[in-house]
């Protein structure tokens, strides 16, 4: 799952892909340096960032997935956004899947828009808000916590009618450094519920914190924590660098496939 964001702030790429030909030119990258899905997002999630109207985000969005789907329409768009109104419009305009990083905490219509819509959905585990996450960090027990938060959000998401649902225990959202690393040390626990998982510590403050270096100097040991994700379980790796991501995801089929070869001989 390859980031694209349209949003003048976000944390990493921020202001590089408002204009329409540089994103679409970052969205054909992607592509052809393997990416399943692209991820549109055209609302910084960063603690701090500036507040956007849902018509701006829908303003952002609309432009760029009619384009794409219109040049590239076998590609698969997520679109991230923790508003079910922009859902709603991004999916009448050619998006797949409905990215919320708000787990329907923020919008208690998504649920039911989701059910509606019949498209997959990411679930992310986030306490608060964005810009009050951070202030969040306290649990009895951080793998049980996220655990018994995704066992009610995905029951309430089968009430509704939603069928295909991911999770994503959401690393550097309402936690600490160590607690990002607990995470990813126990991300097999989340497996639990039989349901798709999605690694996505991209460029994250818990890999540049940890190394004394900026997000645009994160990208090894991004490609350190996603091997170890997907050896955890993670079936999808939410990414700002498409390629390394692809060829950790080769090397680490190749390497269980010859560890089967091994222990079938």
């Amino acid at each position: 799952m390859g980031i694209l964001n349209l949003t003048p702030d976000s944390f990493y790429d921020g202001g590089r892909y408002t204009e329409m030909s540089e994103a679409i030119r970052h969205a054909e990258q992607m592509l052809v340096e393997g990416a399943d899905i692209i991820d549109i997002g055209a609302y910084s999630s960063r603690p701090n960032a500036s507040e956007v109207s849902e018509q701006e985000e829908i303003d952002r969005l609309a432009p760029f997935i009619s384009r794409l789907t219109r040049e590239y329409p076998e590609c698969i768009i997520s679109v991230d956004t923790f508003r079910s109104r922009v859902a709603m419009e991004a999916v009448r305009l050619g998006a797949d899947i409905i990215n919320d990083v708000s787990g329907g905490g923020l919008d208690d219509q998504m649920y039911a828009v989701a059910g509606q819509l019949q498209v997959p959905y990411i679930l992310m585990h986030m306490r608060g808000t964005p810009a009050t996450m951070q202030t969040f960090t306290r649990y009895d027990d951080l793998i049980g916590d996220i655990n018994q938060y995704f066992s009610e959000r995905i029951a309430a998401l089968r009430a509704h009618g939603v069928r295909d649902i991911i999770l994503d225990p959401g690393p550097g959202f309402s936690k600490t450094v160590d607690q990002n690393y607990e995470l990813v040390k126990r991300f097999r626990e989340f497996t639990v519920f039989g349901l798709p998982l999605l690694g996505a510590v991209s460029r994250k403050s818990m890999i540049y914190k940890s190394l004394n270096c900026s997000p645009a100097e994160a990208l090894n040991g991004t490609t350190a924590l996603n091997v170890s994700l997907i050896q955890k379980g993670a079936k999808l790796l939410r990414v700002h660098d498409v390629r390394e991501a692809r060829e950790v995801i080769q090397l680490s089929i190749q390497l269980n496939e010859s560890n089967l070869l091994y222990e079938n001989n």
